[in-house]
């Protein structure tokens, strides 16, 4: 079985979360600028197998998704150009992950300049994402 990798996809970075090969726990990988999404990701699969991209998928408080689809969608396609086809893509509601990230390093004390720090909620907020797939999966079986 291979991990699962979830993507917190915005504009200028990617925040990457994987699960362990049991798919127990997500675990924050990397912040990687958009740019070089593609590249980072595509040498990741190559070191590990990965079964599925879950990428987060933001929407409105009704539901409809966000106005920043609009550049999440062309991104997306361009990663799944280069990547195996055996490799599916889906996306994942991603609503309050950002202010569940933050509330999570309040929570565990980290410092408030390590806060502002973009990448590390980017990295955890993949994590959240992930972590709320993999739950979701399981009470649905």
């Amino acid at each position: 079985m291979g991990r699962l990798m979830s993507i917190d996809y915005g504009k200028k970075r990617c925040g990457i979360a994987v699960t362990d090969t049991l798919r127990i726990v997500a675990t924050g990988l990397e912040t990687v600028p958009t740019h070089k999404l593609a590249e980072y990701v595509a040498a990741y699969i190559a070191r590990e197998q990965v079964d599925a991209i879950i990428v987060g998928k933001p929407v409105t408080m009704q539901g409809d998704p966000s106005e920043s689809m609009r550049y999440i969608e062309p991104g997306i396609k361009k990663l799944r150009a280069i990547l195996p086809e055996t490799i599916r893509i889906e996306f994942f509601d991603e609503r309050f992950t950002s202010t569940l990230a933050h509330r999570a390093m309040i929570d565990g004390g980290m410092r408030k300049s390590r806060r502002r720090d973009k990448a590390i909620v980017d990295e955890m907020a993949a994590t959240i994402i992930l972590n709320d797939y993999i739950q979701s999966k399981s009470y649905n079986q």
